[in-house]
């Protein structure tokens, strides 16, 4: 369907027309190395990459048609269409409405395409691939193959132009993580840090994140990804802020910790060790070591210290393009025991070292970084250690 009133296409697109093309082309040639002839791309991460097309409706549903061989074809709602021109290049979408059903309407574009009966896939572990899609798409098109992974590896690894926008995305955050210190104070609440937080960095240039910011004060923060409930910041108490920001879709986040009054000392001790946990990390980063490798580093440091048991998580995960529920993309890539995947130049992940005592307190500290030819770079620029805030 051709656009007869509206945008331009493309207009609001985050990258240029060769950019995607670049894209899909490798999309293309990992498809044919697995024997497959078209492709159903269903999460909205794996359509930005590929398209451009973002949109907060993505709870309706969406797919991209790509076959090896010929143009892609766009299924779309209706009130998404205007949408879709605005950020793509595709000239193909086939709309439903809301009163049709849109598989049928993928099922018939993909018979039209000539390609019922070729070997079609589908991300069969994706987020948003219901189970009755799934099995209405079987049964109207047979045996479908598993393509999870193919676009995904190509994430892993950033253009310039990407590592760019995650950098930007990097400053809004400074800017919402310092407004969010700046207003941990006796008689705040960690609504007022939340608010503090979002406005900075929505001034500062940040649109709509994958995952809302994760604040805490008091014994709440030892709560793993507790959100702000109102609770009043305390004397003698500390408070805990992590966030992300956007800048077209790809994301950068933050954590840092605070205390009011006097700290205790197993939590000094505890942070001192984030401290060290992080840089280990960092320094373990370089081109050709496993994921694992900064995992290993940080565990060692923490092992060292004796908080072995305060710490059973993985020590970082990639970050880029997201969508809700998530601001990074842990799916793709996680620093961990086992992960054997070399880092490579243009990988990036946020590192977020934290300890906690189960329903006392966390302490933590974190990076975004890119992996250099050399090592890494740090995309943040606030101060890591505590901050300390008088009562």
């Amino acid at each position: 369907m051709q656009a007869s009133q509206g945008p331009a296409q493309g207009c609001e697109s985050a990258f240029p027309a060769a950019e995607y093309a670049e894209r899909v082309a490798r999309a293309r040639k990992a498809l044919a190395r697995s024997n497959i002839d078209a492709m159903i791309v269903t999460g909205p991460e794996n359509i930005f990459y590929l398209t451009g097309q973002q949109t907060p409706g993505y709870y309706t549903f969406q797919a991209l048609i790509l076959p090896v061989a010929g143009e892609p074809v766009f299924v779309i709602r209706q009130l998404e269409y205007f949408n879709f021109i605005a950020n793509t290049y595709i000239p193909d979408a086939q709309i439903y409405s809301d009163g049709e059903n849109p598989i049928d309407v993928l099922v018939r574009v993909i018979q039209q395409k000539g390609l019922a009966g070729k070997r079609i896939a589908i991300d069969k572990r994706g987020w948003f691939l219901p189970i009755t899609v799934y099995e209405t798409l079987t049964e109207k098109l047979g045996s479908i193959a598993d393509a999870a992974g193919v676009v995904e590896q190509l994430r892993a690894v950033k253009s310039a132009a990407e590592i760019g926008k995650i950098a930007i995305a990097a400053g809004y955050v400074d800017a919402g993580m310092r407004a969010g210190l700046a207003a941990v104070k006796p008689g705040a609440t960690e609504n007022t840090l939340v608010a503090a937080m979002m406005s900075s960095a929505i001034a500062a240039g940040s649109e709509y994140v994958g995952m809302e910011p994760l604040v805490s004060a008091g014994p709440r923060t030892g709560v793993p990804h507790g959100t702000w409930r109102r609770r009043a910041l305390e004397n003698n108490a500390p408070a805990f802020l992590e966030m992300a920001a956007c800048h077209d879709r790809y994301h950068a986040a933050l954590m840092r910790s605070a205390w009011i009054g006097e700290v205790r000392q197993e939590a000094l001790d505890m942070e001192k060790v984030c401290q060290e946990a992080l840089q280990a990390s960092l320094d373990a980063i370089k081109p050709g070591a496993p994921c694992e490798a900064p995992h290993l580093a940080c565990q060692r440091v923490i092992d060292r210290a004796g908080y072995t048991d305060n710490f059973k998580k993985r020590t970082g995960y990639s970050v880029g393009i997201s969508f809700a529920p998530d601001w990074g993309e842990g799916a793709i890539l996680s620093l961990y025991t086992g992960v054997m995947t070399p880092l490579q130049p243009g990988m990036t992940f946020h590192i977020p070292p934290a300890l906690r005592i189960y329903g006392e307190f966390t302490v933590g500290v974190s990076e975004t970084v890119v992996v250099t030819e050399n090592g890494y770079r740090v995309l943040g620029t606030v101060e890591r250690p505590l901050l300390r805030v008088a009562a």
